[in-house]
């Protein structure tokens, strides 16, 4: 610490820039701070310290014998406790990740110790340094954070387990889905609604959720115990219902529950598995090199959609890429929102069949090919449907919400459809292809690097800056947190630096983002691991992803 104050004091007034000469590392007796880098300017991105404290000074020892999900969750909730004490000094910030807990590199365990990973604004007056204020800052206020944050009496310990647990039993829920036959899982007495669009916070005086008789399903937990709720069984589920009652509430709870979430959140007992994607109509975007014969063909001017690219998508042609690249990345589960899908894709009715022959129609819509998606390919498939009785033939289950609780309606569908027969024909012309992963070029990914000096960042969750090329991802509605955003970049940049063609990217990645992630990473604090999907989903929309067609 000392050395430390000694650079400051050296630098008062001194232009900004020589704040580089306090990288490195420095011994505070009881743990050892680490500064990695620092801000060009005062106006740039913060600086990137580390600290890290030997697990002898913490009393927290006894993490180190829990389970994954327990010490993931532990991290996070020591991360969320340095940015409470951190509070005071505005300067100084650690990456949270909202009301979510994600395997983060903001806090980790390591052998030696805890190793916690934060920003500090080093201060200025115009381009002058203020060193005064900076030692102040980082000698006399930080290190209380730090060692407030990992000492086990200065954190409220059942406050801490009971987070822990909570997280936990999520994670034993969700490994539980698949054996159970299941999709999704809804806890009696969930809380879904939230506050507000741009709030994710539980709405209060919210209406609890209570499984029907018919849909109760009853999964352990290590903490809890016996947790009963609504199951959604693999295969065809469509949640309808009149507007306002709660359809596009449940299927934002379940899209939402790939992840587990923090106590008070609500949604503590939803969850949903792993490899479940949301998929919409998405105008404008790119596609590279897919194949897309199952959902369009023979297109006007002879157009091969056998291997189709273009930088400016339909409505249509954009949801029908969606759904083949995630199948393609190991998607085993859509969610589908009539409201933000393409009707051609979604379906076309008797009357427009009539009018419009099918010689004159390229797209076979969905609802024609869900079945086969189901029983040749077991994927699976939750709509919120309110406009069209037609999914009603090919549906497992039908779920009518009604006042924000789930009714289960799939024997009064069967009626209905034998009261009212459908008009409609099926469109298929062919059977349901599979199709081999399209290969990418690491060289491509390289050069993109390579002319845009090797800048890897998110601006949110809504863009990915890759060397000199900005993806916008801004309908990736899973993506919860920029430090996902930011993980999958350095993804790419690892991925980029081996030769030739892949040809399997998503196989790679998977192998890339083991248990082991962040160890070839940047020692970031801003990082969080992504889904393989959401990394390939990604990739796609790069307009200059170089992918070579599937054979």
């Amino acid at each position: 610490m000392d050395r430390l104050i000694a650079v400051l004091k050296k630098l008062e007034k001194q232009n900004y820039r020589a704040y580089q000469q306090i990288k490195g590392n420095y011994d505070f007796t009881d743990y050892t701070l680490y500064i990695d880098h620092i801000q060009a300017d005062p106006y740039a991105s913060a600086s990137r310290f580390r600290a890290t404290r030997a697990w002898s000074l913490t009393g927290l020892e006894w993490l180190k014998d829990k389970s994954e999900a327990y010490q993931i969750a532990a991290r996070d909730y020591i991360a969320r406790k340095f940015a409470e004490f951190a509070k005071q000094e505005n300067s100084i910030s650690i990456a949270l990740t909202g009301q979510t807990v994600l395997d983060s590199t903001a806090v980790l365990f390591t052998e030696e110790g805890i190793e916690l990973r934060f920003r500090v604004h080093l201060p200025a007056e115009g381009r002058q340094i203020l060193a005064k204020k900076a030692t102040n800052t980082l000698t006399f206020h930080l290190p209380k954070f730090i060692r407030r944050a990992t000492l086990e009496r200065e954190l409220d310990i059942d406050a801490l387990i009971h987070h822990c647990e909570v997280i936990e039993d999520q994670e034993a829920m969700r490994a539980q889905l698949s054996v159970k036959g299941l999709v999704a899982f809804i806890a009696d007495g969930s809380v879904l609604p939230r506050v507000a669009g741009n709030c994710d916070l539980p709405m209060k005086e919210a209406v609890a959720f209570q499984a029907p008789e018919s849909l109760k399903v009853e999964l352990e937990t290590p903490n809890q115990g016996k947790v009963v709720g609504t199951g959604i069984a693999k295969g065809i589920t469509l949640i309808v219902g009149g507007g306002f009652h709660g359809k596009s509430t449940l299927l934002t709870a379940i899209e939402r529950s790939i992840y587990n979430h923090i106590p008070g959140d609500g949604r503590e007992g939803v969850v949903t598995s792993l490899d479940t994607v949301k998929i919409r109509a998405e105008d404008g975007r790119c596609v590279h090199h897919l194949n897309l014969s199952n959902y369009i063909n023979h297109l006007p001017m002879g157009k091969d959609t056998g291997d189709f690219s273009t930088q400016d998508a339909s409505g249509s042609t954009s949801q029908a890429a969606w759904l083949q690249e995630s199948i393609e990345a190991g998607a085993t589960s859509m969610l589908i929102d009539e409201d933000t899908s393409a009707t051609n894709f979604m379906i076309r009715d008797e009357r427009m069949q009539a009018l419009v022959s099918k010689g004159a129609e390229p797209i076979t819509p969905l609802v024609d090919r869900i079945g086969q998606l189901r029983d040749e390919m077991n994927i699976s498939t939750i709509i919120v449907m309110g406009g069209s009785g037609d999914y009603l033939d090919v549906a497992d289950t039908v779920i009518q919400m009604h006042d924000y609780q789930p009714i289960d309606v799939s024997e009064k569908a069967k009626e209905v459809i034998e009261q009212h027969p459908t008009q409609r024909s099926n469109e298929c012309e062919s059977p349901l292809n599979s199709f081999r992963p399209r290969a990418l070029n690491r060289a491509s990914l390289q050069s993109i690097l390579v002319d845009g000096k090797f800048r890897v960042s998110s601006k949110g969750k809504d863009s990915l800056r890759f060397g000199k090329e900005f993806t916008d991802i801004s309908a990736l509605e899973q993506l919860e947190s920029a430090s996902e955003v930011n993980a999958i970049g350095w993804a790419w940049f690892q991925f980029a630096q081996l030769p030739g063609w892949s040809g399997n990217p998503a196989k790679e990645f998977n192998e890339l983002l083991n248990e082991n992630w962040h160890v070839n990473m940047p020692n970031h604090g801003d990082l969080a691991k992504p889904r393989v999907v959401d990394v390939m989903a990604t990739l796609n929309r790069m307009r200059k992803s170089h992918f070579k067609p599937s054979k």
